[in-house]
């Protein structure tokens, strides 16, 4: 791969390559991007009523009080009606959704190759061995081919993820799993609001997993998550786990019902999502008005575009996916993108600190100390006993290929401006004579 530093060696292009700002030149950005200040008065005023309260009546707020109760239903109803129940993080809600669908342990779960750690880990702490599928070409998301691809006798669930707020080809992908009798579990911790064929995602399978930390579209504080179902019993059993198996949904039982742990949500936070959770439609329709400015402009571009997308799909955009045409460049992908960022805009280069395919601790099968569980189990018949293996080539490329530009929606035409003279100042410097 052809490095930033070394662009300006780059034969013919060094005139035009001077004027970059990660060689020297002005920035074509000076000015601050704009802070997403996503918390405002409203939710200070939500907090500050939950804690008047409580001084005026020497109670304290806990968990599955007023306020978690009001916004579980809340969410649920912005999903089209269903249940819901407010755990601690994202990571909580997979977790959670893998253990309410009462999967076995030591069989085979298809994970997807770009996503966040905290997506696939639950897999191996659930004890079933996580398969990594390669994603679709051009994507960063899974793909129906891809998943049939690692599908064996020893299969008992999909996870999807929604990367990017991108919803994946669902359609497909569903049929897929009902014509195996897998569970399907959506991954939506980026993608609050996103739509597939006039749907929102989280609708599609069995369970849905969600992420409310504060960099998402929107937030129930720092750490947060959601599980939904549409289906009332596996609801209940989502409540026991997450909640050290007490028998929600059990009637006559003595005793907590199944192992698991405390992964509650709290009041507060529930105060916080539920003023969240009224902005959300404004919040994802402006950023596809930011989007669509973008691509607008995009459209005077031979080597930027937008990434693809199936049919149908109505992106929340947690952050833009652009593609590079390196056929009418010099540089490869990284180093365009690398350059681009250096002009003054919040783009990480690369994605690959996403690539689960590659991560140490699955290579290594660090889950369980030194046994090498639930791979090296006895229990486990299955072919991916050595996960070193699992070639992901479209996830690859497009990993080299496509960039992410960290936008919000507060980003105005100013900024959409700048960072198309961005781009076009960098394509012209790295175009091909």
């Amino acid at each position: 791969m052809t490095s930033a530093s070394t662009a300006t060696g780059l034969k013919g292009s060094s005139a035009r390559t001077a004027a970059l700002a990660i060689n020297g030149g002005p920035k074509v950005r000076t000015k601050p991007l704009p802070a997403r200040a996503l918390f405002g008065p409203e939710e200070k005023a939500a907090v500050d009523a939950l804690f008047d309260e409580a001084i005026r009546t020497g109670s304290v707020f806990g968990y599955e009080g007023a306020q978690e109760q009001a916004y579980c239903r809340e969410f649920a109803a912005s999903l089209g009606g269903g249940y819901a129940d407010a755990v601690n993080s994202g990571s909580s809600a997979v977790y959670v959704a893998l253990r309410a669908l009462e999967i076995e342990p030591f069989t085979e779960v298809i994970v997807p190759p770009i996503t966040d750690p905290g997506g696939i880990m639950p897999v191996a702490l659930a004890g079933c061995i996580p398969v990594v599928a390669d994603a679709h070409p051009g994507s960063y998301n899974v793909g129906p081919d891809e998943i049939a691809a690692r599908l064996t006798a020893h299969t008992s669930a999909i996870i999807v993820a929604h990367i990017a707020g991108e919803p994946c080809d669902m359609a497909p992908i569903v049929a897929l799993a009902r014509r195996h009798g897998l569970a399907l579990i959506e991954d939506c911790a980026q993608a609050h609001g996103a739509r597939y064929r006039g749907r929102r995602v989280g609708t599609f399978g069995d369970v849905g997993a969600f992420s409310t930390m504060s960099g998402k579209h929107h937030a129930t504080g720092a750490q947060g998550g959601v599980v939904f179902t549409r289906d009332e019993s596996r609801y209940w059993a989502a409540r026991r786990y997450a909640d050290r198996g007490k028998p929600f949904g059990i009637q006559g039982a003595t005793s907590n019902v199944v192992a698991s742990l405390n992964l509650n949500s709290s009041d507060l936070a529930a105060a916080i999502g539920r003023v969240q959770l009224a902005k959300l439609d404004s919040i994802v329709a402006r950023r596809r008005e930011v989007v669509q400015a973008i691509a607008s402009g995009l459209r005077r571009s031979r080597a930027v575009s937008l990434g693809w997308v199936p049919e149908g799909a109505e992106p929340s955009y947690w952050f833009l996916r652009l593609h590079v045409d390196t056929s009418v460049l010099q540089v490869d992908g990284n180093t365009f993108a690398t350059a681009l960022a250096a002009e003054g805009f919040p783009i990480s280069a690369s994605y690959r600190a996403a690539f689960q395919a590659r991560a140490a601790w699955l290579i290594e099968r660090r889950v369980f100390g030194t046994s090498g569980y639930p791979w090296a189990a006895p229990e486990y018949h299955g072919p991916y006993k050595e996960v070193r293996d699992l070639a992901c080539p479209n996830a690859e490329a497009v990993l080299e290929s496509d960039f992410n530009l960290h936008l919000h929606e507060r980003w105005g035409e100013e900024e959409v401006a700048d960072f198309l003279a961005a781009v076009e100042k960098v394509e012209a410097a790295f175009a091909k004579d």
